[in-house]
């Protein structure tokens, strides 16, 4: 039997967020084992919000946010690729693997490209295994 995964998807409500919602509009299928979380754009993301995640059992984490040179917010997604680039080297220093985290760029009108999103974390843990420090009863 295979164990419930925990992804949490950090999304921003131009891009990523729009993406998942046009997805489920259309009724395309991904898997029901991500958490999504609507941020008003992912530049107010932060290293803390990642760490946490992966602290309190998320399997992995992704931020979803508008096409680069296309954010709402004018810089928002180059900052958050640059929170997670951090997050990923703080994670490889402490022996977690840095595959557990990643940044997706996405239009709003591509509903198809966020279950892909989602398939692309899934097999990467389905890969990588559960989190290590996953609470145990979680």
């Amino acid at each position: 039997m295979k164990a419930n995964l925990s992804i949490v998807g950090y999304c921003c409500s131009y891009g990523g967020y729009s993406s998942a919602d046009l997805a489920g509009a259309s009724r395309l299928r991904y898997s029901p084992d991500v958490m999504i979380i609507r941020i008003p754009c992912v530049g107010r993301i932060d290293v803390i919000h990642i760490l946490r995640a992966i602290r309190n059992g998320a399997d992995a984490v992704f931020v979803a946010g508008c096409l680069e040179r296309n954010c709402n917010f004018e810089y928002g997604n180059f900052e958050a690729r640059k929170r997670v680039e951090h997050a990923r080297r703080l994670l490889g220093e402490i022996g977690i693997e840095k595959e557990r985290v990643e940044v997706f760029n996405v239009a709003s009108n591509q509903g198809w490209r966020f279950p892909e999103i989602v398939d692309e974390m899934v097999s990467r843990v389905n890969v990588l295994g559960p989190n290590p420090i996953r609470k145990v009863g979680k």
